[in-house]
């Protein structure tokens, strides 16, 4: 059975709730390369919105303000690679190998 939401089909979980409450859900969770200047708009976009709904769905709106309360996943910043974690099997089993023969 399909799922359809005002006319339209979602295809992802985000998309559904976005059809679903009528909001858009990075207007509050935001995205992880914007720039200040562009959260600081989003943010006063997202707070007007945010009083709309709590006077005509308050439902929706702690849903809303509870997505502000997230934080958008870090990206690793270009030219930087990320720091990798690495486990030397040979000095592992070395010291385990020590530690048994003792």
């Amino acid at each position: 059975m399909k799922t359809i939401v005002a006319g339209r089909e979602p295809v992802t979980a985000t998309e559904f709730i976005e059809l679903a409450l009528g909001i858009d859900l990075e207007l509050f969770t935001g995205s992880a390369t914007e720039s200040p200047l562009e959260r600081a708009a989003r943010l006063d976009v997202a707070h007007e919105v945010l009083a709309d709904l709590r006077e005509s769905d308050p439902e929706t709106a702690a849903y809303a303000a509870s997505l502000l309360r997230t934080l958008p996943l870090r990206t690793q910043p270009t030219g930087r690679r990320p720091r990798r974690t690495v486990r030397h099997l040979a000095r592992a089993t070395a010291v385990a190998g020590a530690a048994v023969a003792a």
